[in-house]
């Protein structure tokens, strides 16, 4: 019973610094989120009135509804096309570039993230701009004869953070790649099974379990951001971030961002659980 007991004491000792870091930097300011969603603000002042009147301002107000859906329609967008183009690119770095240079070539594929994550959110404003690079080529390539209104839009928005979570989603399926036992493979071309069968019926399945989590960290990096839709889009079609920090900055309505908050929290646990009975369905 003692050796037990120490190993228990062991274990708890092991892992009483993430308890505490958890509780410290997560649950208690989640808590007291939670807690202040429930009050108002009347006036200047937060008043400690304990109901649901923020939540019932949100569902009532067309506009943060909006920002709501804007956010889930831009997030799965970004999601999609980045499991799109990530999947080639990281097939291509794990099976056709040689060992030897795969460094390399992952060493490329992640190089704009050395450069500060607002740095390329305002360059791509001089890309997309209306005189900027890319209106500029296809001008002088005759491809368009009026320059194409992409800043400040929804589509420059999805572009960069495209431009980011690729990157990041070719390093996870990359990952998950390199741990495929090739036996399997080899074993189903010996049974006849020609390259497009063998990586619909053996390759993509064995790796998607690693796509639904690079999806899932896309999708909670990306509902949460406030820099890209700001810097890119404008403020022509907020997203549910820009609309927290319009209540912080302009209105210093604390309780009602905190609720705005909440809701966003839920959105996203509601995905993790969404993805998180895909992954126990797939092992069962």
């Amino acid at each position: 019973m003692s050796a037990e007991r120490a190993e228990r004491r062991r274990a708890w000792a092991a892992v009483a610094p993430a308890l505490v870091w958890t509780c410290a930097f997560f649950v208690v300011p989640f808590a007291i989120m939670a807690a202040m969603s429930l009050w108002q603000r009347q006036g200047r002042e937060v008043v400690r009135v304990w109901d649901l009147s923020n939540y019932h301002a949100f569902f009532s107000k067309p506009h943060l509804v909006g920002a709501l859906w804007n956010s889930l329609e831009i997030t799965l967008a970004v999601t999609a096309i980045s499991v799109a183009l990530a999947y080639p690119l990281a097939w291509i770095i794990a099976e056709l570039v040689p060992r030897r240079f795969q460094r390399l070539a992952l060493m490329l594929a992640v190089l704009p993230f050395w450069t500060s994550y607002v740095v390329r959110s305002y360059a791509w404003t001089l890309v997309l701009a209306k005189n900027g690079v890319l209106n500029q080529v296809l001008l002088g390539m005759g491809a368009i004869a009026e320059p194409l209104e992409i800043s400040a839009t929804r589509t420059a928005t999805v572009i960069g953070f495209v431009h980011f979570f690729v990157m990041l989603l070719t390093l996870t399926i990359y990952a998950n790649l390199l741990q495929l036992p090739p036996n399997y493979r080899r074993a189903a071309a010996d049974l006849g099974a020609g390259p497009l069968r063998v990586f619909w019926h053996i390759t993509l399945p064995l790796t998607l379990p690693g796509v639904m989590v690079g999806a899932f960290l896309t999708f909670v990096l990306c509902i949460g951001d406030y820099i890209t839709p700001q810097i890119l889009g404008g403020n022509s079609e907020l997203v549910l971030p820009q609309v927290i920090m319009l209540q912080l900055g302009r209105g210093a309505d604390l309780p009602m961002a905190a609720a705005l908050s909440i809701v966003l929290m839920a959105v996203v646990t509601l995905a993790w659980l969404g993805c998180a009975r895909w992954l126990r369905l797939e092992r069962a």
